[in-house]
């Protein structure tokens, strides 16, 4: 009875204690992710003589334009997948999911695949809208067949891909119905692991039912913004430092082996992390490379690459991650092989 009562008369100090650690989460993510930003943004603008022993003149601009680059093409779709995680948690009832997905599990994912074609930004918008899927009672395969494939064959992208490579429409159809299939198929592979409950810390709903709709809204949207743009900006300085890092003249001596050149394009997916509406024009640029090997560089890039690596990590946790892109590189080569032998 005296436990009872003393628990009683720790609950609301705890629970207090649990807010204030919420609301402190906040403005501590906010002062992280400030320091970063601009001690990267220094770098990038002042690092010249700090960097002088390490670097040439014009590997220090270029690693200053990529870093730049990265963050300003991905910084506004994240804004955007930030802002439908927002309004899923806040506006949309959990019932809504059940009943727009099929129940059994192995058919919401080739629906939430298809669905993918309504969103129309890259990967980092994404990652937030389907950790908010998760939130709302979607099972986290279908989530996660999503997330591959909003940026891969959303409209703008699939637009994009037909503007640089005009006239040869096959190239679009390959890309759509590639990402298509290793979104299913990863989704699919989630369900028969049987271990993906330990593997993924799933995201939480930080939010209680009677709170007002658009204070959750605002709320959410703060915090998913702060946490996933740290990760974004770390990704960016991942990607631009690779970029100058890693030689390109090699790559004129294995475009002629069709195998090597599909992994070496790749790997260069990865680490360049461009986003999905510009890398069907450098892409098209890599003309000495055959059809299929630059199929495997659309394919792999909206869905594994440095930046997205990080987003996912600071998501769903570093479990997730170090088992789910080394899956997603595998299996978007060998269906970008697939593919590329059947239609070109």
């Amino acid at each position: 009875m005296t436990t009872a009562e003393q628990h009683t008369a720790e609950s609301p100090e705890s629970s207090e204690s649990s807010e204030s650690s919420e609301s402190s989460e906040s403005p501590g993510s906010s002062i992280a992710f400030t320091a970063t930003l601009v001690l990267l943004v220094g770098a990038a603008l002042f690092g010249r003589r700090v960097f002088a022993g390490w670097f040439t003149d014009d590997g220090i601009r270029t690693w200053a334009t990529m870093f730049v680059g990265v963050t300003v093409q991905a910084l506004p779709f994240l804004v955007l997948g930030v802002l439908l995680s927002a309004a899923l948690t806040a506006f949309v009832p959990a019932s809504f999911f059940a009943k727009a997905l099929p129940k059994h599990p192995a058919l919401a994912v080739p629906v939430a695949s298809a669905s993918g074609v309504v969103l129309p930004g890259c990967e980092c918008a994404s990652v937030p809208v389907s950790a908010a899927l998760m939130n709302r009672g979607v099972t986290p395969a279908a989530a996660i067949a999503f997330l591959l494939s909003a940026p891969a064959i959303n409209p703008v992208v699939l637009a994009s891909t037909a503007v640089a490579f005009p006239g040869q429409p096959k190239v679009v159809v390959a890309r759509a119905v590639t990402s298509l299939a290793v979104s299913m198929i990863l989704g699919w592979l989630w369900l028969l692991t049987g271990k993906g409950g330990s593997w993924l810390k799933m995201p939480k709903n930080r939010h209680a039912h009677d709170d007002p709709k658009f204070d959750v809204f605002r709320s959410a949207m703060l915090h998913d913004f702060l946490h996933a743009g740290g990760f974004l900006v770390v990704g960016a300085a991942a990607a631009a430092t690779l970029n100058v890092v890693v030689p390109r003249a090699w790559l004129d001596h294995v475009a002629g082996n069709l195998l090597l050149s599909v992994v070496i394009l790749g790997l260069l997916a990865v680490l360049l992390a461009i986003c999905s509406e510009a890398d069907a024009f450098v892409a098209a640029s890599l003309t000495q490379f055959s059809l299929t090997a630059r199929l495997a560089f659309m394919v792999v890039g909206p869905i594994v690459d440095v930046k997205l690596i990080a987003l996912q990590t600071g998501t769903f946790g570093p479990k997730f991650a170090v088992r789910f892109a080394p899956a997603t590189f595998v299996v978007a080569l060998l269906a970008s092989l697939l593919i590329g032998w059947w239609l070109f």
